[in-house]
């Protein structure tokens, strides 16, 4: 027999893991389900021991409390009715004020009244009491010189604004002074708005009905059609 007709020996295939796996799991199986056992039981031994307390049904006596008895006093009495006015026939005339005279400064003796001083204007704006608020009375002017007092420039570039302007306005509604209370931002519309306040008239201020010089403090605006 020549070489080529000598049969081949058999191949050894090699193991899968899943294969070997398979083998192995009975082993593995129950080497885990005995070391689990035995930890069940270690925990079981070590385990804290535990009692039931027995709970008590006694309850506590409630304590009685005494509500002390309470007396309503009596009554307040009633209020008494006031006596009905009655007209008397005869009145006493020692009871009436007697007429009070000041002989040590007779009526033609008194003084002359003071002449009316025109003040200046204060410098600066403060609080003045007085009953009834100045008014304007010349609004429809006002919008006219509005219109023609607003700066070209500020106008035709859609820019307005508004001053806070303090007036002082005398006891005959003249506008006396004027001075920027709040700017608007621009400097041409606070001139402008300053041309404008010394237009404006006024009903004066009342002070129990007599005319008063007063600050007061208003909004010149200028808006943009």
């Amino acid at each position: 027999m020549t070489d080529r007709a000598r049969p081949c020996p058999p191949m050894q295939m090699p193991v899968a893991a899943n294969d070997d796996f398979k083998r192995s799991f009975s082993s593995w199986f129950w080497g885990s389900m005995i070391a689990a056992t035995a930890v069940h039981f270690l925990a079981f031994a070590m385990w804290p021991q535990m009692s039931v307390d027995v709970a008590s049904n006694e309850k506590p006596e409630t304590p009685i409390i005494k509500v002390p008895i309470l007396t309503v006093p009596d009554p307040p009495p009633p209020i008494s009715r006031p006596a009905t006015p009655v007209i008397a026939d005869d009145i006493d005339p020692g009871i009436t004020i007697p007429d009070v005279v000041f002989p040590e400064n007779p009526v033609e003796h008194l003084p002359p009244p003071p002449e009316h001083v025109e003040a200046p204007a204060p410098d600066a704006p403060h609080w003045i009491v007085y009953d009834v608020h100045p008014y304007i009375k010349n609004r429809d002017e006002l919008r006219r010189a509005l219109e023609r007092e607003y700066p070209p420039l500020l106008r035709d570039a859609g820019i307005g604004g508004t001053t806070k302007v303090w007036f002082y306005v005398d006891e005959t509604g003249k506008v006396v002074k004027t001075q920027v209370h709040t700017s608007s931002g621009h400097e041409r519309l606070d001139n402008a708005a300053l041309r404008v306040a010394h237009l404006y008239e006024f009903a004066p201020a009342l002070r129990r009905d007599k005319a008063i010089a007063v600050w007061v403090s208003l909004d010149v605006t200028f808006m943009p059609r």
